[in-house]
């Protein structure tokens, strides 16, 4: 308001002064009413535009104390992406291969552990491809870890399936609750276009077959699929209900600006990218499937807590990083990643994620 006023009253002193002066009086009349009213105008846009400026900042700033300060953010489910390293080349990924680094394994235990003491329910292993490290064995070894010493009621992995053996799930199987597999397309050629595959290597052979080891050792199954602009038409109806999923997750190709898109940016999704009608097209094609879960890019954006390689959460819009929970602890970081707990929810973020709650036919 202070601005507004003094604003308001600088022009209103400039047209007296103009007004008295010895060149506007010999102006005529008509020119000079217009001068002072120009004059005024512009003095009480001015005004209304920088009072209309601090309205807003007074309001982001307490929407920001209330999100950082009445709330305490619960971190109940958190995605670890621990590697940006992946086999595949799929052209709208949005966590890309920009680094190669890996945490130590004991390091990665304890910011677990940090995660789990601050309310962690659920651990999801995600990449990159999680498989890649030590071939499996450093993805094994936290999955163990967190179900035996840190006792989490669900401990899951996303995987393209590629680099999976049965050797691991006789290993490590028993204390994996879900593994999710991402699939885009049944047809090969779509694949290859997408490019999820790599070299000469079957994705959908790879596919079928972790789908049957899930079941030979009692792991969770679920789907995941990208809707892109080479498989919005395809229905997958069929496929999917052969290979009966507990969930089969959809989601709206999303652009993340450094990631997928931009200057900085490793891919460019912007060809991949559909309308929000073609993704509720897509949905409504695949109405019978009973195990859809729909998100589109307004529900993903802000509803998932994400941790990168380094153990810092980042925040949904940006992907910018916070500090290392490593470093400064979960509370301190925790709110940097602007979560949105109302949309985790409303997307049906929390369900029956740990196996032994499941009624599943292995």
């Amino acid at each position: 308001m202070l601005i507004y006023s003094v604003l308001s009253s600088h022009f209103r002193r400039l047209a007296i002064n103009i007004s008295n002066s010895m060149e506007f009086q010999i102006l005529p009349f008509t020119l000079k009413l217009c001068m002072v009213i120009s004059i005024c105008i512009i003095g009480k846009k001015c005004g209304d535009w920088l009072l209309a400026v601090k309205i807003k900042s007074g309001k982001d700033e307490k929407n920001k104390r209330e999100h950082n300060g009445s709330k305490r953010t619960v971190p109940t489910s958190v995605n670890y992406h621990f590697t940006r390293q992946c086999n595949y080349k799929c052209g709208f990924c949005f966590h890309t291969a920009k680094t190669s680094f890996v945490l130590p394994l004991e390091e990665a235990k304890r910011g677990l552990r940090m995660l789990r003491d601050a309310g962690m329910e659920k651990v999801n292993f995600s990449g990159g491809e999680p498989f890649l490290q030590d071939r499996g064995r450093y993805v094994g070894e936290m999955v163990r870890y967190c179900k035996r010493e840190l006792h989490l009621p669900s401990v899951t992995i996303v995987s393209n399936g590629s680099m999976i053996t049965e050797r691991w799930f006789k290993q490590y199987g028993d204390d994996l609750d879900i593994l999710a597999v991402s699939c885009d397309s049944f047809v090969p050629e779509t694949n290859a276009l997408i490019g999820r595959q790599q070299g000469q290597k079957n994705h959908l052979e790879s596919l079928k077959r972790v789908r049957h080891w899930c079941a030979e050792y009692k792991v969770a199954f679920k789907l995941n699929t990208v809707v892109n602009i080479y498989n919005k038409e395809e229905d997958m109806s069929a496929n999917i209900m052969e290979l009966n999923p507990c969930r089969w997750k959809v989601f709206q190709c999303l652009l993340i600006d450094g990631e997928n898109v931009g200057e900085l940016a490793l891919r460019n999704a912007e060809k991949y990218v559909i309308s929000d009608e073609d993704f509720q097209t897509f949905l409504q094609c695949h109405r019978e499937v009973p195990c859809l879960v729909p998100e589109s890019n307004e529900a993903m954006r802000y509803s998932y807590l994400i941790l990168d390689e380094y153990m810092r959460f980042l925040d949904g819009g940006t992907k910018q990083p916070s500090k290392s929970i490593l470093d400064v602890g979960v509370e301190n970081t925790i709110n940097y990643a602007a979560f949105d707990e109302r949309m985790f929810l409303k997307r049906g973020g929390k369900y029956q994620w740990s196996k032994a709650d499941m009624l599943l036919d292995w």
